[in-house]
């Protein structure tokens, strides 16, 4: 099944292609010309090149598609790009997942610094960043370790928003409210933002946002026919109808000032995120999130031998609180900081590039019932540089970075004594983008990636009830290394823009946690499943490959769009499927635009996933049918977009293999969102 849907989606993107940077100027009534402009993309490079220049592949997502694909998770709102799915921990947790890899191999950003969440540890631990505050989010999907450290060797998701302005602001005051309301969680959302330039530089920034959801309604059984067949049935009533203790409700928002003049910018900015929802695995227990962050950025342009002097600071102080029936269980922590400073240098000779430094520390602190990690200190410091060089035709990067981390575990009964592990990881790529003619491009991206095992695979030693599972890691891991190719063949302009592309990624001792069948839980009341982290060799390979072909221009548009990919993982062993990888998926969309009107309606296939190792279940196949309906209108002082979205229009139980929860948790039922934007 997953051969023949490769050759499908291999066959359609290479007749019909189109990458991120070919989508849409965002916005119903934004002229439109048949050639598409290039964006400019830094999370991929830091000198700020062009999307069709880059060698590694790149997901741009902004505008009012961006708005319109809103869910209230960060994994969810990117989970239908091509090569990104998302760990579906019930509609209120959820991280995106690159090419089957996810956790801390995955780096989140936000403005380009680290997060500082929990979020990497456990799937019901959510990213500690709103959704609707964001203006553009970019994806590298691939080993982006080079720039962003040992926990972005399967990509990097940097979420953009306009905290800090680093240009001033011509139009004195501007901003935005929006709204949505869903039919499925009862979802009441509202976001508001307002930006100030005044005279000499200065820039302001306020924002705020509220979401309250009710417990999602789904179109059948939470529990799936497999494993009802295989298990007794729960205590009470069966869920049917709806997914208990999924609702949700978070609020936050943040004030920014800076100052920018042609020299560069400098400006600082605090925000802060609260939440609290249910955690669908566990019927009484909620979790209760709280986080406040400080960050701080700048530029100064034009300094002696360098182009640009670049700094980001970010400062967080994370927690959350597990609470069972209102008593608290469970407490976790995260302080720490991460600074990075980036210096653009003149050319030297056919070279510009950057060279910079990087230092993240935080301390980790787990404590109450289901505490599986002892408290740790984690230090990274890093070098890295990234070059470029043209000639004619041909643009050749060339990255590496060297990281020293450290992390030390205290002494405590339950995980053993105090220990300190130190490592180098060290990883380097070579990439080469080929443009024969205007129109086309083939980008090859080779790189070799180090990173260092993380404080819950060195050290988790105990029960965690989010994933059902005892969770056992090893204190004697070494640093895990991967080798990747990317290839991939680009078309920027014309009636058919688009790309399709093929990946291979090879790990001597990838880390992943594997059922263990002879595990016997210490506490027979308990019983859990053990699952330990286990270092084996594995290989993941796939294709990815998206399309839009303009079929009508004029008086109105009208356009096709085609998309898929397919990834797959085993243990290069046994041969077994390594756990959690998702299914083969391709689809396409029909989209329509007259002046201040868009329509689309988009079909997304997801074929059943078979290959599964122990411990796993199959996942049934479905057909995701959504439609949407946007306009546009300008009344005195703003500017409204209104947009209507039928979701699941079939009606499908549809589950995600990804998820540790799919068995219990399906998608909602077949609902409407509809939205309103009034900008000034």
């Amino acid at each position: 099944m997953e051969r023949f849907s490769l050759g499908v989606v291999l066959v359609a993107g290479m007749a019909t292609i189109e990458p991120a940077w070919a989508q849409p100027t965002p916005g119903p009534a934004t002229p439109r010309s048949v050639v598409q402009l290039p964006e400019v993309v830094v999370t991929a490079n830091p000198l700020g090149s062009q999307l069709f220049d880059l060698a590694t592949p790149i997901t741009v997502l902004q505008g009012e598609r961006l708005r319109q694909q809103l869910a209230p998770t960060l994994g969810e709102t990117l989970a239908n790009e091509p090569g990104i799915s998302s760990s579906y921990f019930g509609p209120n947790a959820s991280r995106p997942v690159i090419r089957g890899l996810d956790g801390e191999r995955i780096r989140i950003l936000s403005n380009g610094v680290t997060n500082l969440d929990a979020s990497g540890i456990s799937v019901d631990h959510a990213v500690s960043l709103e959704p609707l505050l964001i203006d553009r989010i970019e994806v590298v999907r691939g080993p982006a370790a080079i720039l962003y450290g040992t926990s972005a060797v399967g990509g990097v998701v940097n979420v953009i928003d306009s905290r800090i302005a680093t240009e001033a602001n011509p139009r004195g005051i501007t901003g935005a409210i929006d709204t949505r309301l869903g039919s499925n969680d009862r979802e009441r959302a509202v976001v508001g933002k307002v930006d100030v330039g005044l005279e000499g530089g200065l820039n302001l920034h306020f924002d705020g946002f509220g979401r309250d959801t009710n417990d999602l309604r789904i179109p059948g059984f939470a529990r799936s026919a497999r494993l009802r067949a295989t298990t007794a049935p729960p205590s009470g009533d069966e869920a049917n109808g709806r997914l208990p203790n999924s609702a949700g409700r978070s609020d936050g928002g943040s004030v920014g000032a800076s100052y920018t003049s042609n020299a560069g910018y400098l400006g600082a900015s605090l925000s802060q995120v609260k939440s609290l929802y249910g955690t669908v695995q566990e019927p009484e227990v909620k979790i209760r999130l709280e986080q406040s962050r400080l960050d701080v950025a700048g530029e100064r342009r034009d300094v002696g031998a360098f182009e640009a002097l670049r700094f980001k600071f970010g400062q967080s102080s994370y927690r959350h609180s597990e609470e069972d029936a209102g008593v608290v269980g469970t407490i976790f922590r995260n302080r720490g900081s991460d600074v990075r400073v980036e210096a653009v240098h003149r050319p030297i000779g056919p070279f510009r590039g950057v060279i910079g430094l990087q230092s993240t520390q935080f301390d980790f602190e787990a404590s109450g019932d289901e505490a599986f990690l002892p408290k740790t200190e984690n230090h990274t410091h890093a070098v890295f540089l990234f070059e470029e060089t043209r000639i004619d035709a041909l643009t050749l990067q060339f990255g590496a970075r060297v990281d020293r981390h450290r992390v030390e575990a205290e002494d405590n009964p339950a995980f053993g004594p105090a220990q300190t592990r130190s490592f180098t990881p060290k990883s380097g790529s070579v990439g080469a983008i080929y443009s024969f003619s205007r129109e086309y491009a083939v980008a090859l991206n080779l790189s070799r990636s180090e990173r260092a095992p993380n404080y819950q695979e060195l050290f988790a030693n105990g029960p965690h009830l989010a994933t059902n599972a005892f969770e056992i890691g090893d204190r004697g891991f070494g640093i895990e290394t991967s080798k990747a190719v990317d290839l991939s063949l680009r078309k920027r302009a014309g009636r058919v823009t688009g790309s399709v592309g093929v990946y291979f990624n090879r790990f001597s001792n990838f880390i992943a946690l594997i059922a263990d069948q002879n595990f016997v839980d210490p506490d027979p009341a308990r019983n859990l499943p053990g699952f330990r982290f286990t270092a084996v060799p594995a290989e993941f390979k796939g294709a990815e490959a998206s399309a839009r072909v303009l079929l009508v221009e004029r008086p109105y548009r009208f356009a096709v769009e085609v998309k898929g990919d397919l990834t797959r993982a085993e243990n290069t062993t046994t041969g077994e499927p390594l756990p959690r990888i998702p299914a083969a998926r391709f689809g396409g969309g029909l989209v329509f635009e007259q002046a201040a009107f868009t329509a689309r309606l988009d079909a997304l296939r997801v074929l059943e996933q078979d290959r599964v190792t122990g411990g796993e279940l199959p996942t049934d196949s479905y057909t995701m049918l959504n439609v949407t309906l946007g306009y546009r209108v300008k009344v005195p002082l703003a500017q409204l977009d209104f947009f209507l979205r039928g979701v699941n229009l079939l009606d499908e139980e549809a589950r995600n293999h990804v998820s540790f929860l799919k068995d219990i948790a399906p998608y909602g039922r077949r609902g409407a969102i509809a939205g309103l934007r009034a900008s000034f």
